[in-house]
């Protein structure tokens, strides 16, 4: 695998569970915001299928 190629997956990988964690933040305090921050958070399985082609294309 390229040193490109393992930059960009440490990076989402540093990046993914932040932005979940700050989703899980934002809805714990502001319940309001569940059914929105949900539909933002739909883009969690594309990412986890983009890392899985780039693994596979290694």
């Amino acid at each position: 695998m390229s040193t490109l190629a393992l930059l960009v997956v440490l990076l989402l990988a540093l990046v993914l569970p932040l932005y979940l964690g700050a989703l899980g933040y934002v809805v714990l305090r502001h319940p309001r915001f569940a059914q929105p921050l949900t539909v933002c958070g739909t883009w969690a399985p594309t990412l986890v299928a983009l890392l899985a082609l780039v693994v596979a294309l290694r």
